[in-house]
């Protein structure tokens, strides 16, 4: 089954083409970085109108980079949500459109499960059961996978996502935007025990996150003498980039030991991040459990994750219908197995 998957949730129009039996054909991605870095973060109404403009020439260009035409697809993936709600009605209406035109079937997508599943398109892709950790810039937590649908909610942020906190802190200290390669950057020239800064919840016995502390903690040492320094600002960054990761991890290890597993994915754009993955990398070592990561180009918004996930339902004969409709919220729990 050939699968065109069409992923518009946010500030990045993502297209690919994915085939049950041979993997991924083809796969085109537009960043908006550009448009909205002089705001300091996404501006809705300019998304949803990139969004138009980029979609269906994306489209031909995945067609035509896998040497492919409409007649060739047997289906259409698009996220249904959650996300910005004006930039995922682009991709779902472009999707049903088009299925509708084709007679193909149509399946709204679940944002969060395609990162879930993203390792899946990797070579070494985990089996079920796992841990997996999802942290981006609107979302943090952490969920035990048994299968696809088959989501229990481990813990999630009380307040702002891990790489909203990336953004903010970033915008506070004047780096730019997107926030956490700006970070990130900052902190590869730092110190990151210069400053003690908290690890927000650790001690306490849950699984959910907070990173609001941490970021007033951030804005209290922006206030001191010298705070304009480029020394003082790497070394800031980089015991910010430390505590989120250390919290972070120490959250995941404490999954893996409630739940018995002994495999952790980590999906979503905070993946990307070098520190983050040579942390986990040495503790998961430590625990004896194996690690998932989806490549950095697919940890951020993508087509090929929307795609994969969208052929996994589709070929369990799951369908929608020509209402489907976009919704900016949609908890992870109320997924069901497909079929």
């Amino acid at each position: 089954m050939r699968v065109l998957g069409i992923e518009t949730s946010c500030d990045e129009t993502g297209i690919a083409l994915w085939d049950d039996a041979a993997g991924l054909l083809a796969h085109r991605l537009h960043s908006q970085t550009a448009i909205h870095a002089e705001y300091g973060g996404v501006v809705p109404e300019l998304a949803s109108r990139d969004h138009i403009r980029r979609t269906a020439p994306l489209i031909e260009q995945v067609l035509a980079d896998a040497g492919l035409g409409y007649g060739d697809l047997d289906g259409v993936a698009a996220t249904a949500g959650p996300g910005l709600l004006g930039a995922l009605l682009v991709g779902l209406s472009t999707g049903k459109a088009l299925a509708f035109a084709r007679d193909l079937p149509f399946i709204g997508v679940h944002h969060l499960e395609a990162h879930l599943l993203a390792p899946a398109l990797e070579e070494r892709p985990p089996a079920f059961p796992f841990v997996a950790l999802l942290v981006s810039g609107g979302h943090t937590l952490l969920a035990e996978v048994a299968g696809v649908g088959r989501y229990r909610l481990l813990g999630q942020s009380l307040d702002d996502a891990a790489g909203e906190a990336f953004d903010k802190t970033a915008k506070l200290l004047g780096l730019g935007y997107p926030g956490g390669p700006a970070v990130a950057a900052a902190a590869a020239g730092g110190d990151p025990a210069a400053f003690d800064l908290p690890r927000p919840m650790v001690d306490k016995p849950n699984l959910d996150f907070s990173f609001s502390g941490l970021k007033t903690a951030v804005l209290n040492r922006s206030k001191e003498p010298g705070a304009a320094d480029a020394a003082f600002v790497a070394d800031l960054c980089a015991s910010f980039q430390e505590a989120v990761v250390a919290t972070l991890w120490r959250k995941s290890a404490r999954a893996l030991r409630e739940t018995g597993l002994n495999r952790l994915v980590v999906a979503g754009g905070v993946g990307a991040n070098a520190r983050l993955r040579e942390h986990f990398a040495s503790g998961a070592a430590e625990l004896g459990a194996a690690l998932h990561f989806p490549r950095p180009a697919f940890c951020t918004d993508n087509g090929a994750m929307v795609a994969h996930a969208g052929a996994l339902r589709l070929a369990a004969g799951e369908r929608d219908g020509w209402d489907r409709s976009a919704v900016a919220r949609w908890p992870l729990d109320e997924l069901r197995p497909p079929g």
